[in-house]
């Protein structure tokens, strides 16, 4: 089968379109005929190991230290086919359309995967093609995962900085099923987007910094962890959420200080991705209520570009790699 080989860490150039041995289910796994994975920002930071140095070093323990060994076929979102069953797999049968993750396990830049049954895998929306269910499991997990540590209520007001990407774009329809007041953050050519799914009011960081126009928000949401720590902190309700899901050592230090001597809290951690809730943003796809957005899509052998696209900022939504056209 066909796979994208990551053969070392760096630039896109590491990454090669080779034939590898096609994977065979155990007792317990579903094989999975992919018809598409994505490109995300932080698939561009594990390439490269971009990461600030207390993530850095178990990641380069856990998949290679010089060079990935362990982990030698990326990518983590993937919709497709089940082509066969383990034989005590009983939640899934051969055929089934499927959407999911592979987590830790990596490996979807490839035609074929095997999977855990138990693993965060479901029977895809069925208002979605493959390419727009590939974009869901990172982003919309991610997005779900910290909108419900900010314990929305309706009317509230939200702020997402950085709402123009993968989980951005998931954040904002989320919080507006909530019922939220949402105003969205972005570079200008991502704005008109943004209001198409739902923002109420539209940021151009390049021309107005939010923490210093004076107003006050109740759950702060910075996606992308460039917002300024003391200004967003400053531009929160008593009792308000700061949610960080990249964050850096220094807010992360700031940020527990903040909460134990303020009412305002601060929110990071590893987003935990369960199948329940990839059940729940099912619901809400096939409901209406959310929806993919893709920016750009790509043939598996054009990975490496699809991944120069994405270091460069200016995707919208999603950028989404296709096999079996």
């Amino acid at each position: 089968m066909k796979a994208i080989a990551w053969t070392q860490y760096g630039s896109p150039d590491v990454l090669h379109l080779q034939e590898v041995a096609k994977p065979a289910p155990k007792d317990n796994e579903v094989l999975v005929k992919i018809h598409a994975t994505t490109v995300t920002a932080g698939d561009c930071e594990m390439r490269g190991l971009k990461f600030p140095l207390f993530l850095s070093i178990p990641m380069r323990v856990y998949v290679g230290i010089r060079k990935p060994t362990r982990i030698t076929i990326p990518g983590l979102e993937l919709a497709g086919e089940i082509e066969s069953v383990g034989k005590n797999v009983t939640r899934f049968r051969q055929g089934d359309q499927v959407f999911g993750t592979a987590g830790l396990r990596f490996g979807a830049y490839a035609e074929y995967k095997c999977l855990p049954e138990n693993g965060v895998l479901a029977i895809k929306p069925a208002n979605m093609t493959y390419e727009e269910a590939a974009t869901v499991p990172v982003g919309g997990l991610e997005a779900l995962h910290f909108l419900r540590k900010g314990n929305i209520q309706r009317g509230q007001k939200v702020l997402i900085n950085g709402a123009g990407g993968g989980i951005g774009t998931f954040a904002v329809q989320l919080a507006k099923c909530l019922g939220a007041e949402v105003s969205a953050v972005d570079s200008k050519e991502k704005l008109d987007m943004l209001r198409s799914i739902g923002a109420d009011r539209v940021i151009d960081y390049a021309r107005e910094d939010f923490t210093e126009s004076g107003e006050i928000y109740d759950v702060i949401f910075d996606v992308v962890g460039k917002s300024s720590f003391s200004g967003s902190i400053r531009s929160l309700q008593q009792n308000g959420r700061y949610l960080l899901a990249n964050p850096g050592l220094s807010q992360m230090v700031r940020g527990r200080w903040t909460s134990m001597r303020s009412s305002k809290k601060v929110i990071f951690g590893t987003a935990s991705y369960k199948t329940e809730d990839l059940i729940f943003l099912k619901k809400l796809i096939e409901a209406g209520r959310i929806k993919s957005i893709i920016d750009r899509r790509y043939p598996l052998e054009q990975t490496a570009e699809a991944h120069r696209y994405v270091e460069t900022g200016q995707k919208k939504g999603s950028v989404v790699i296709y096999f079996h056209e």
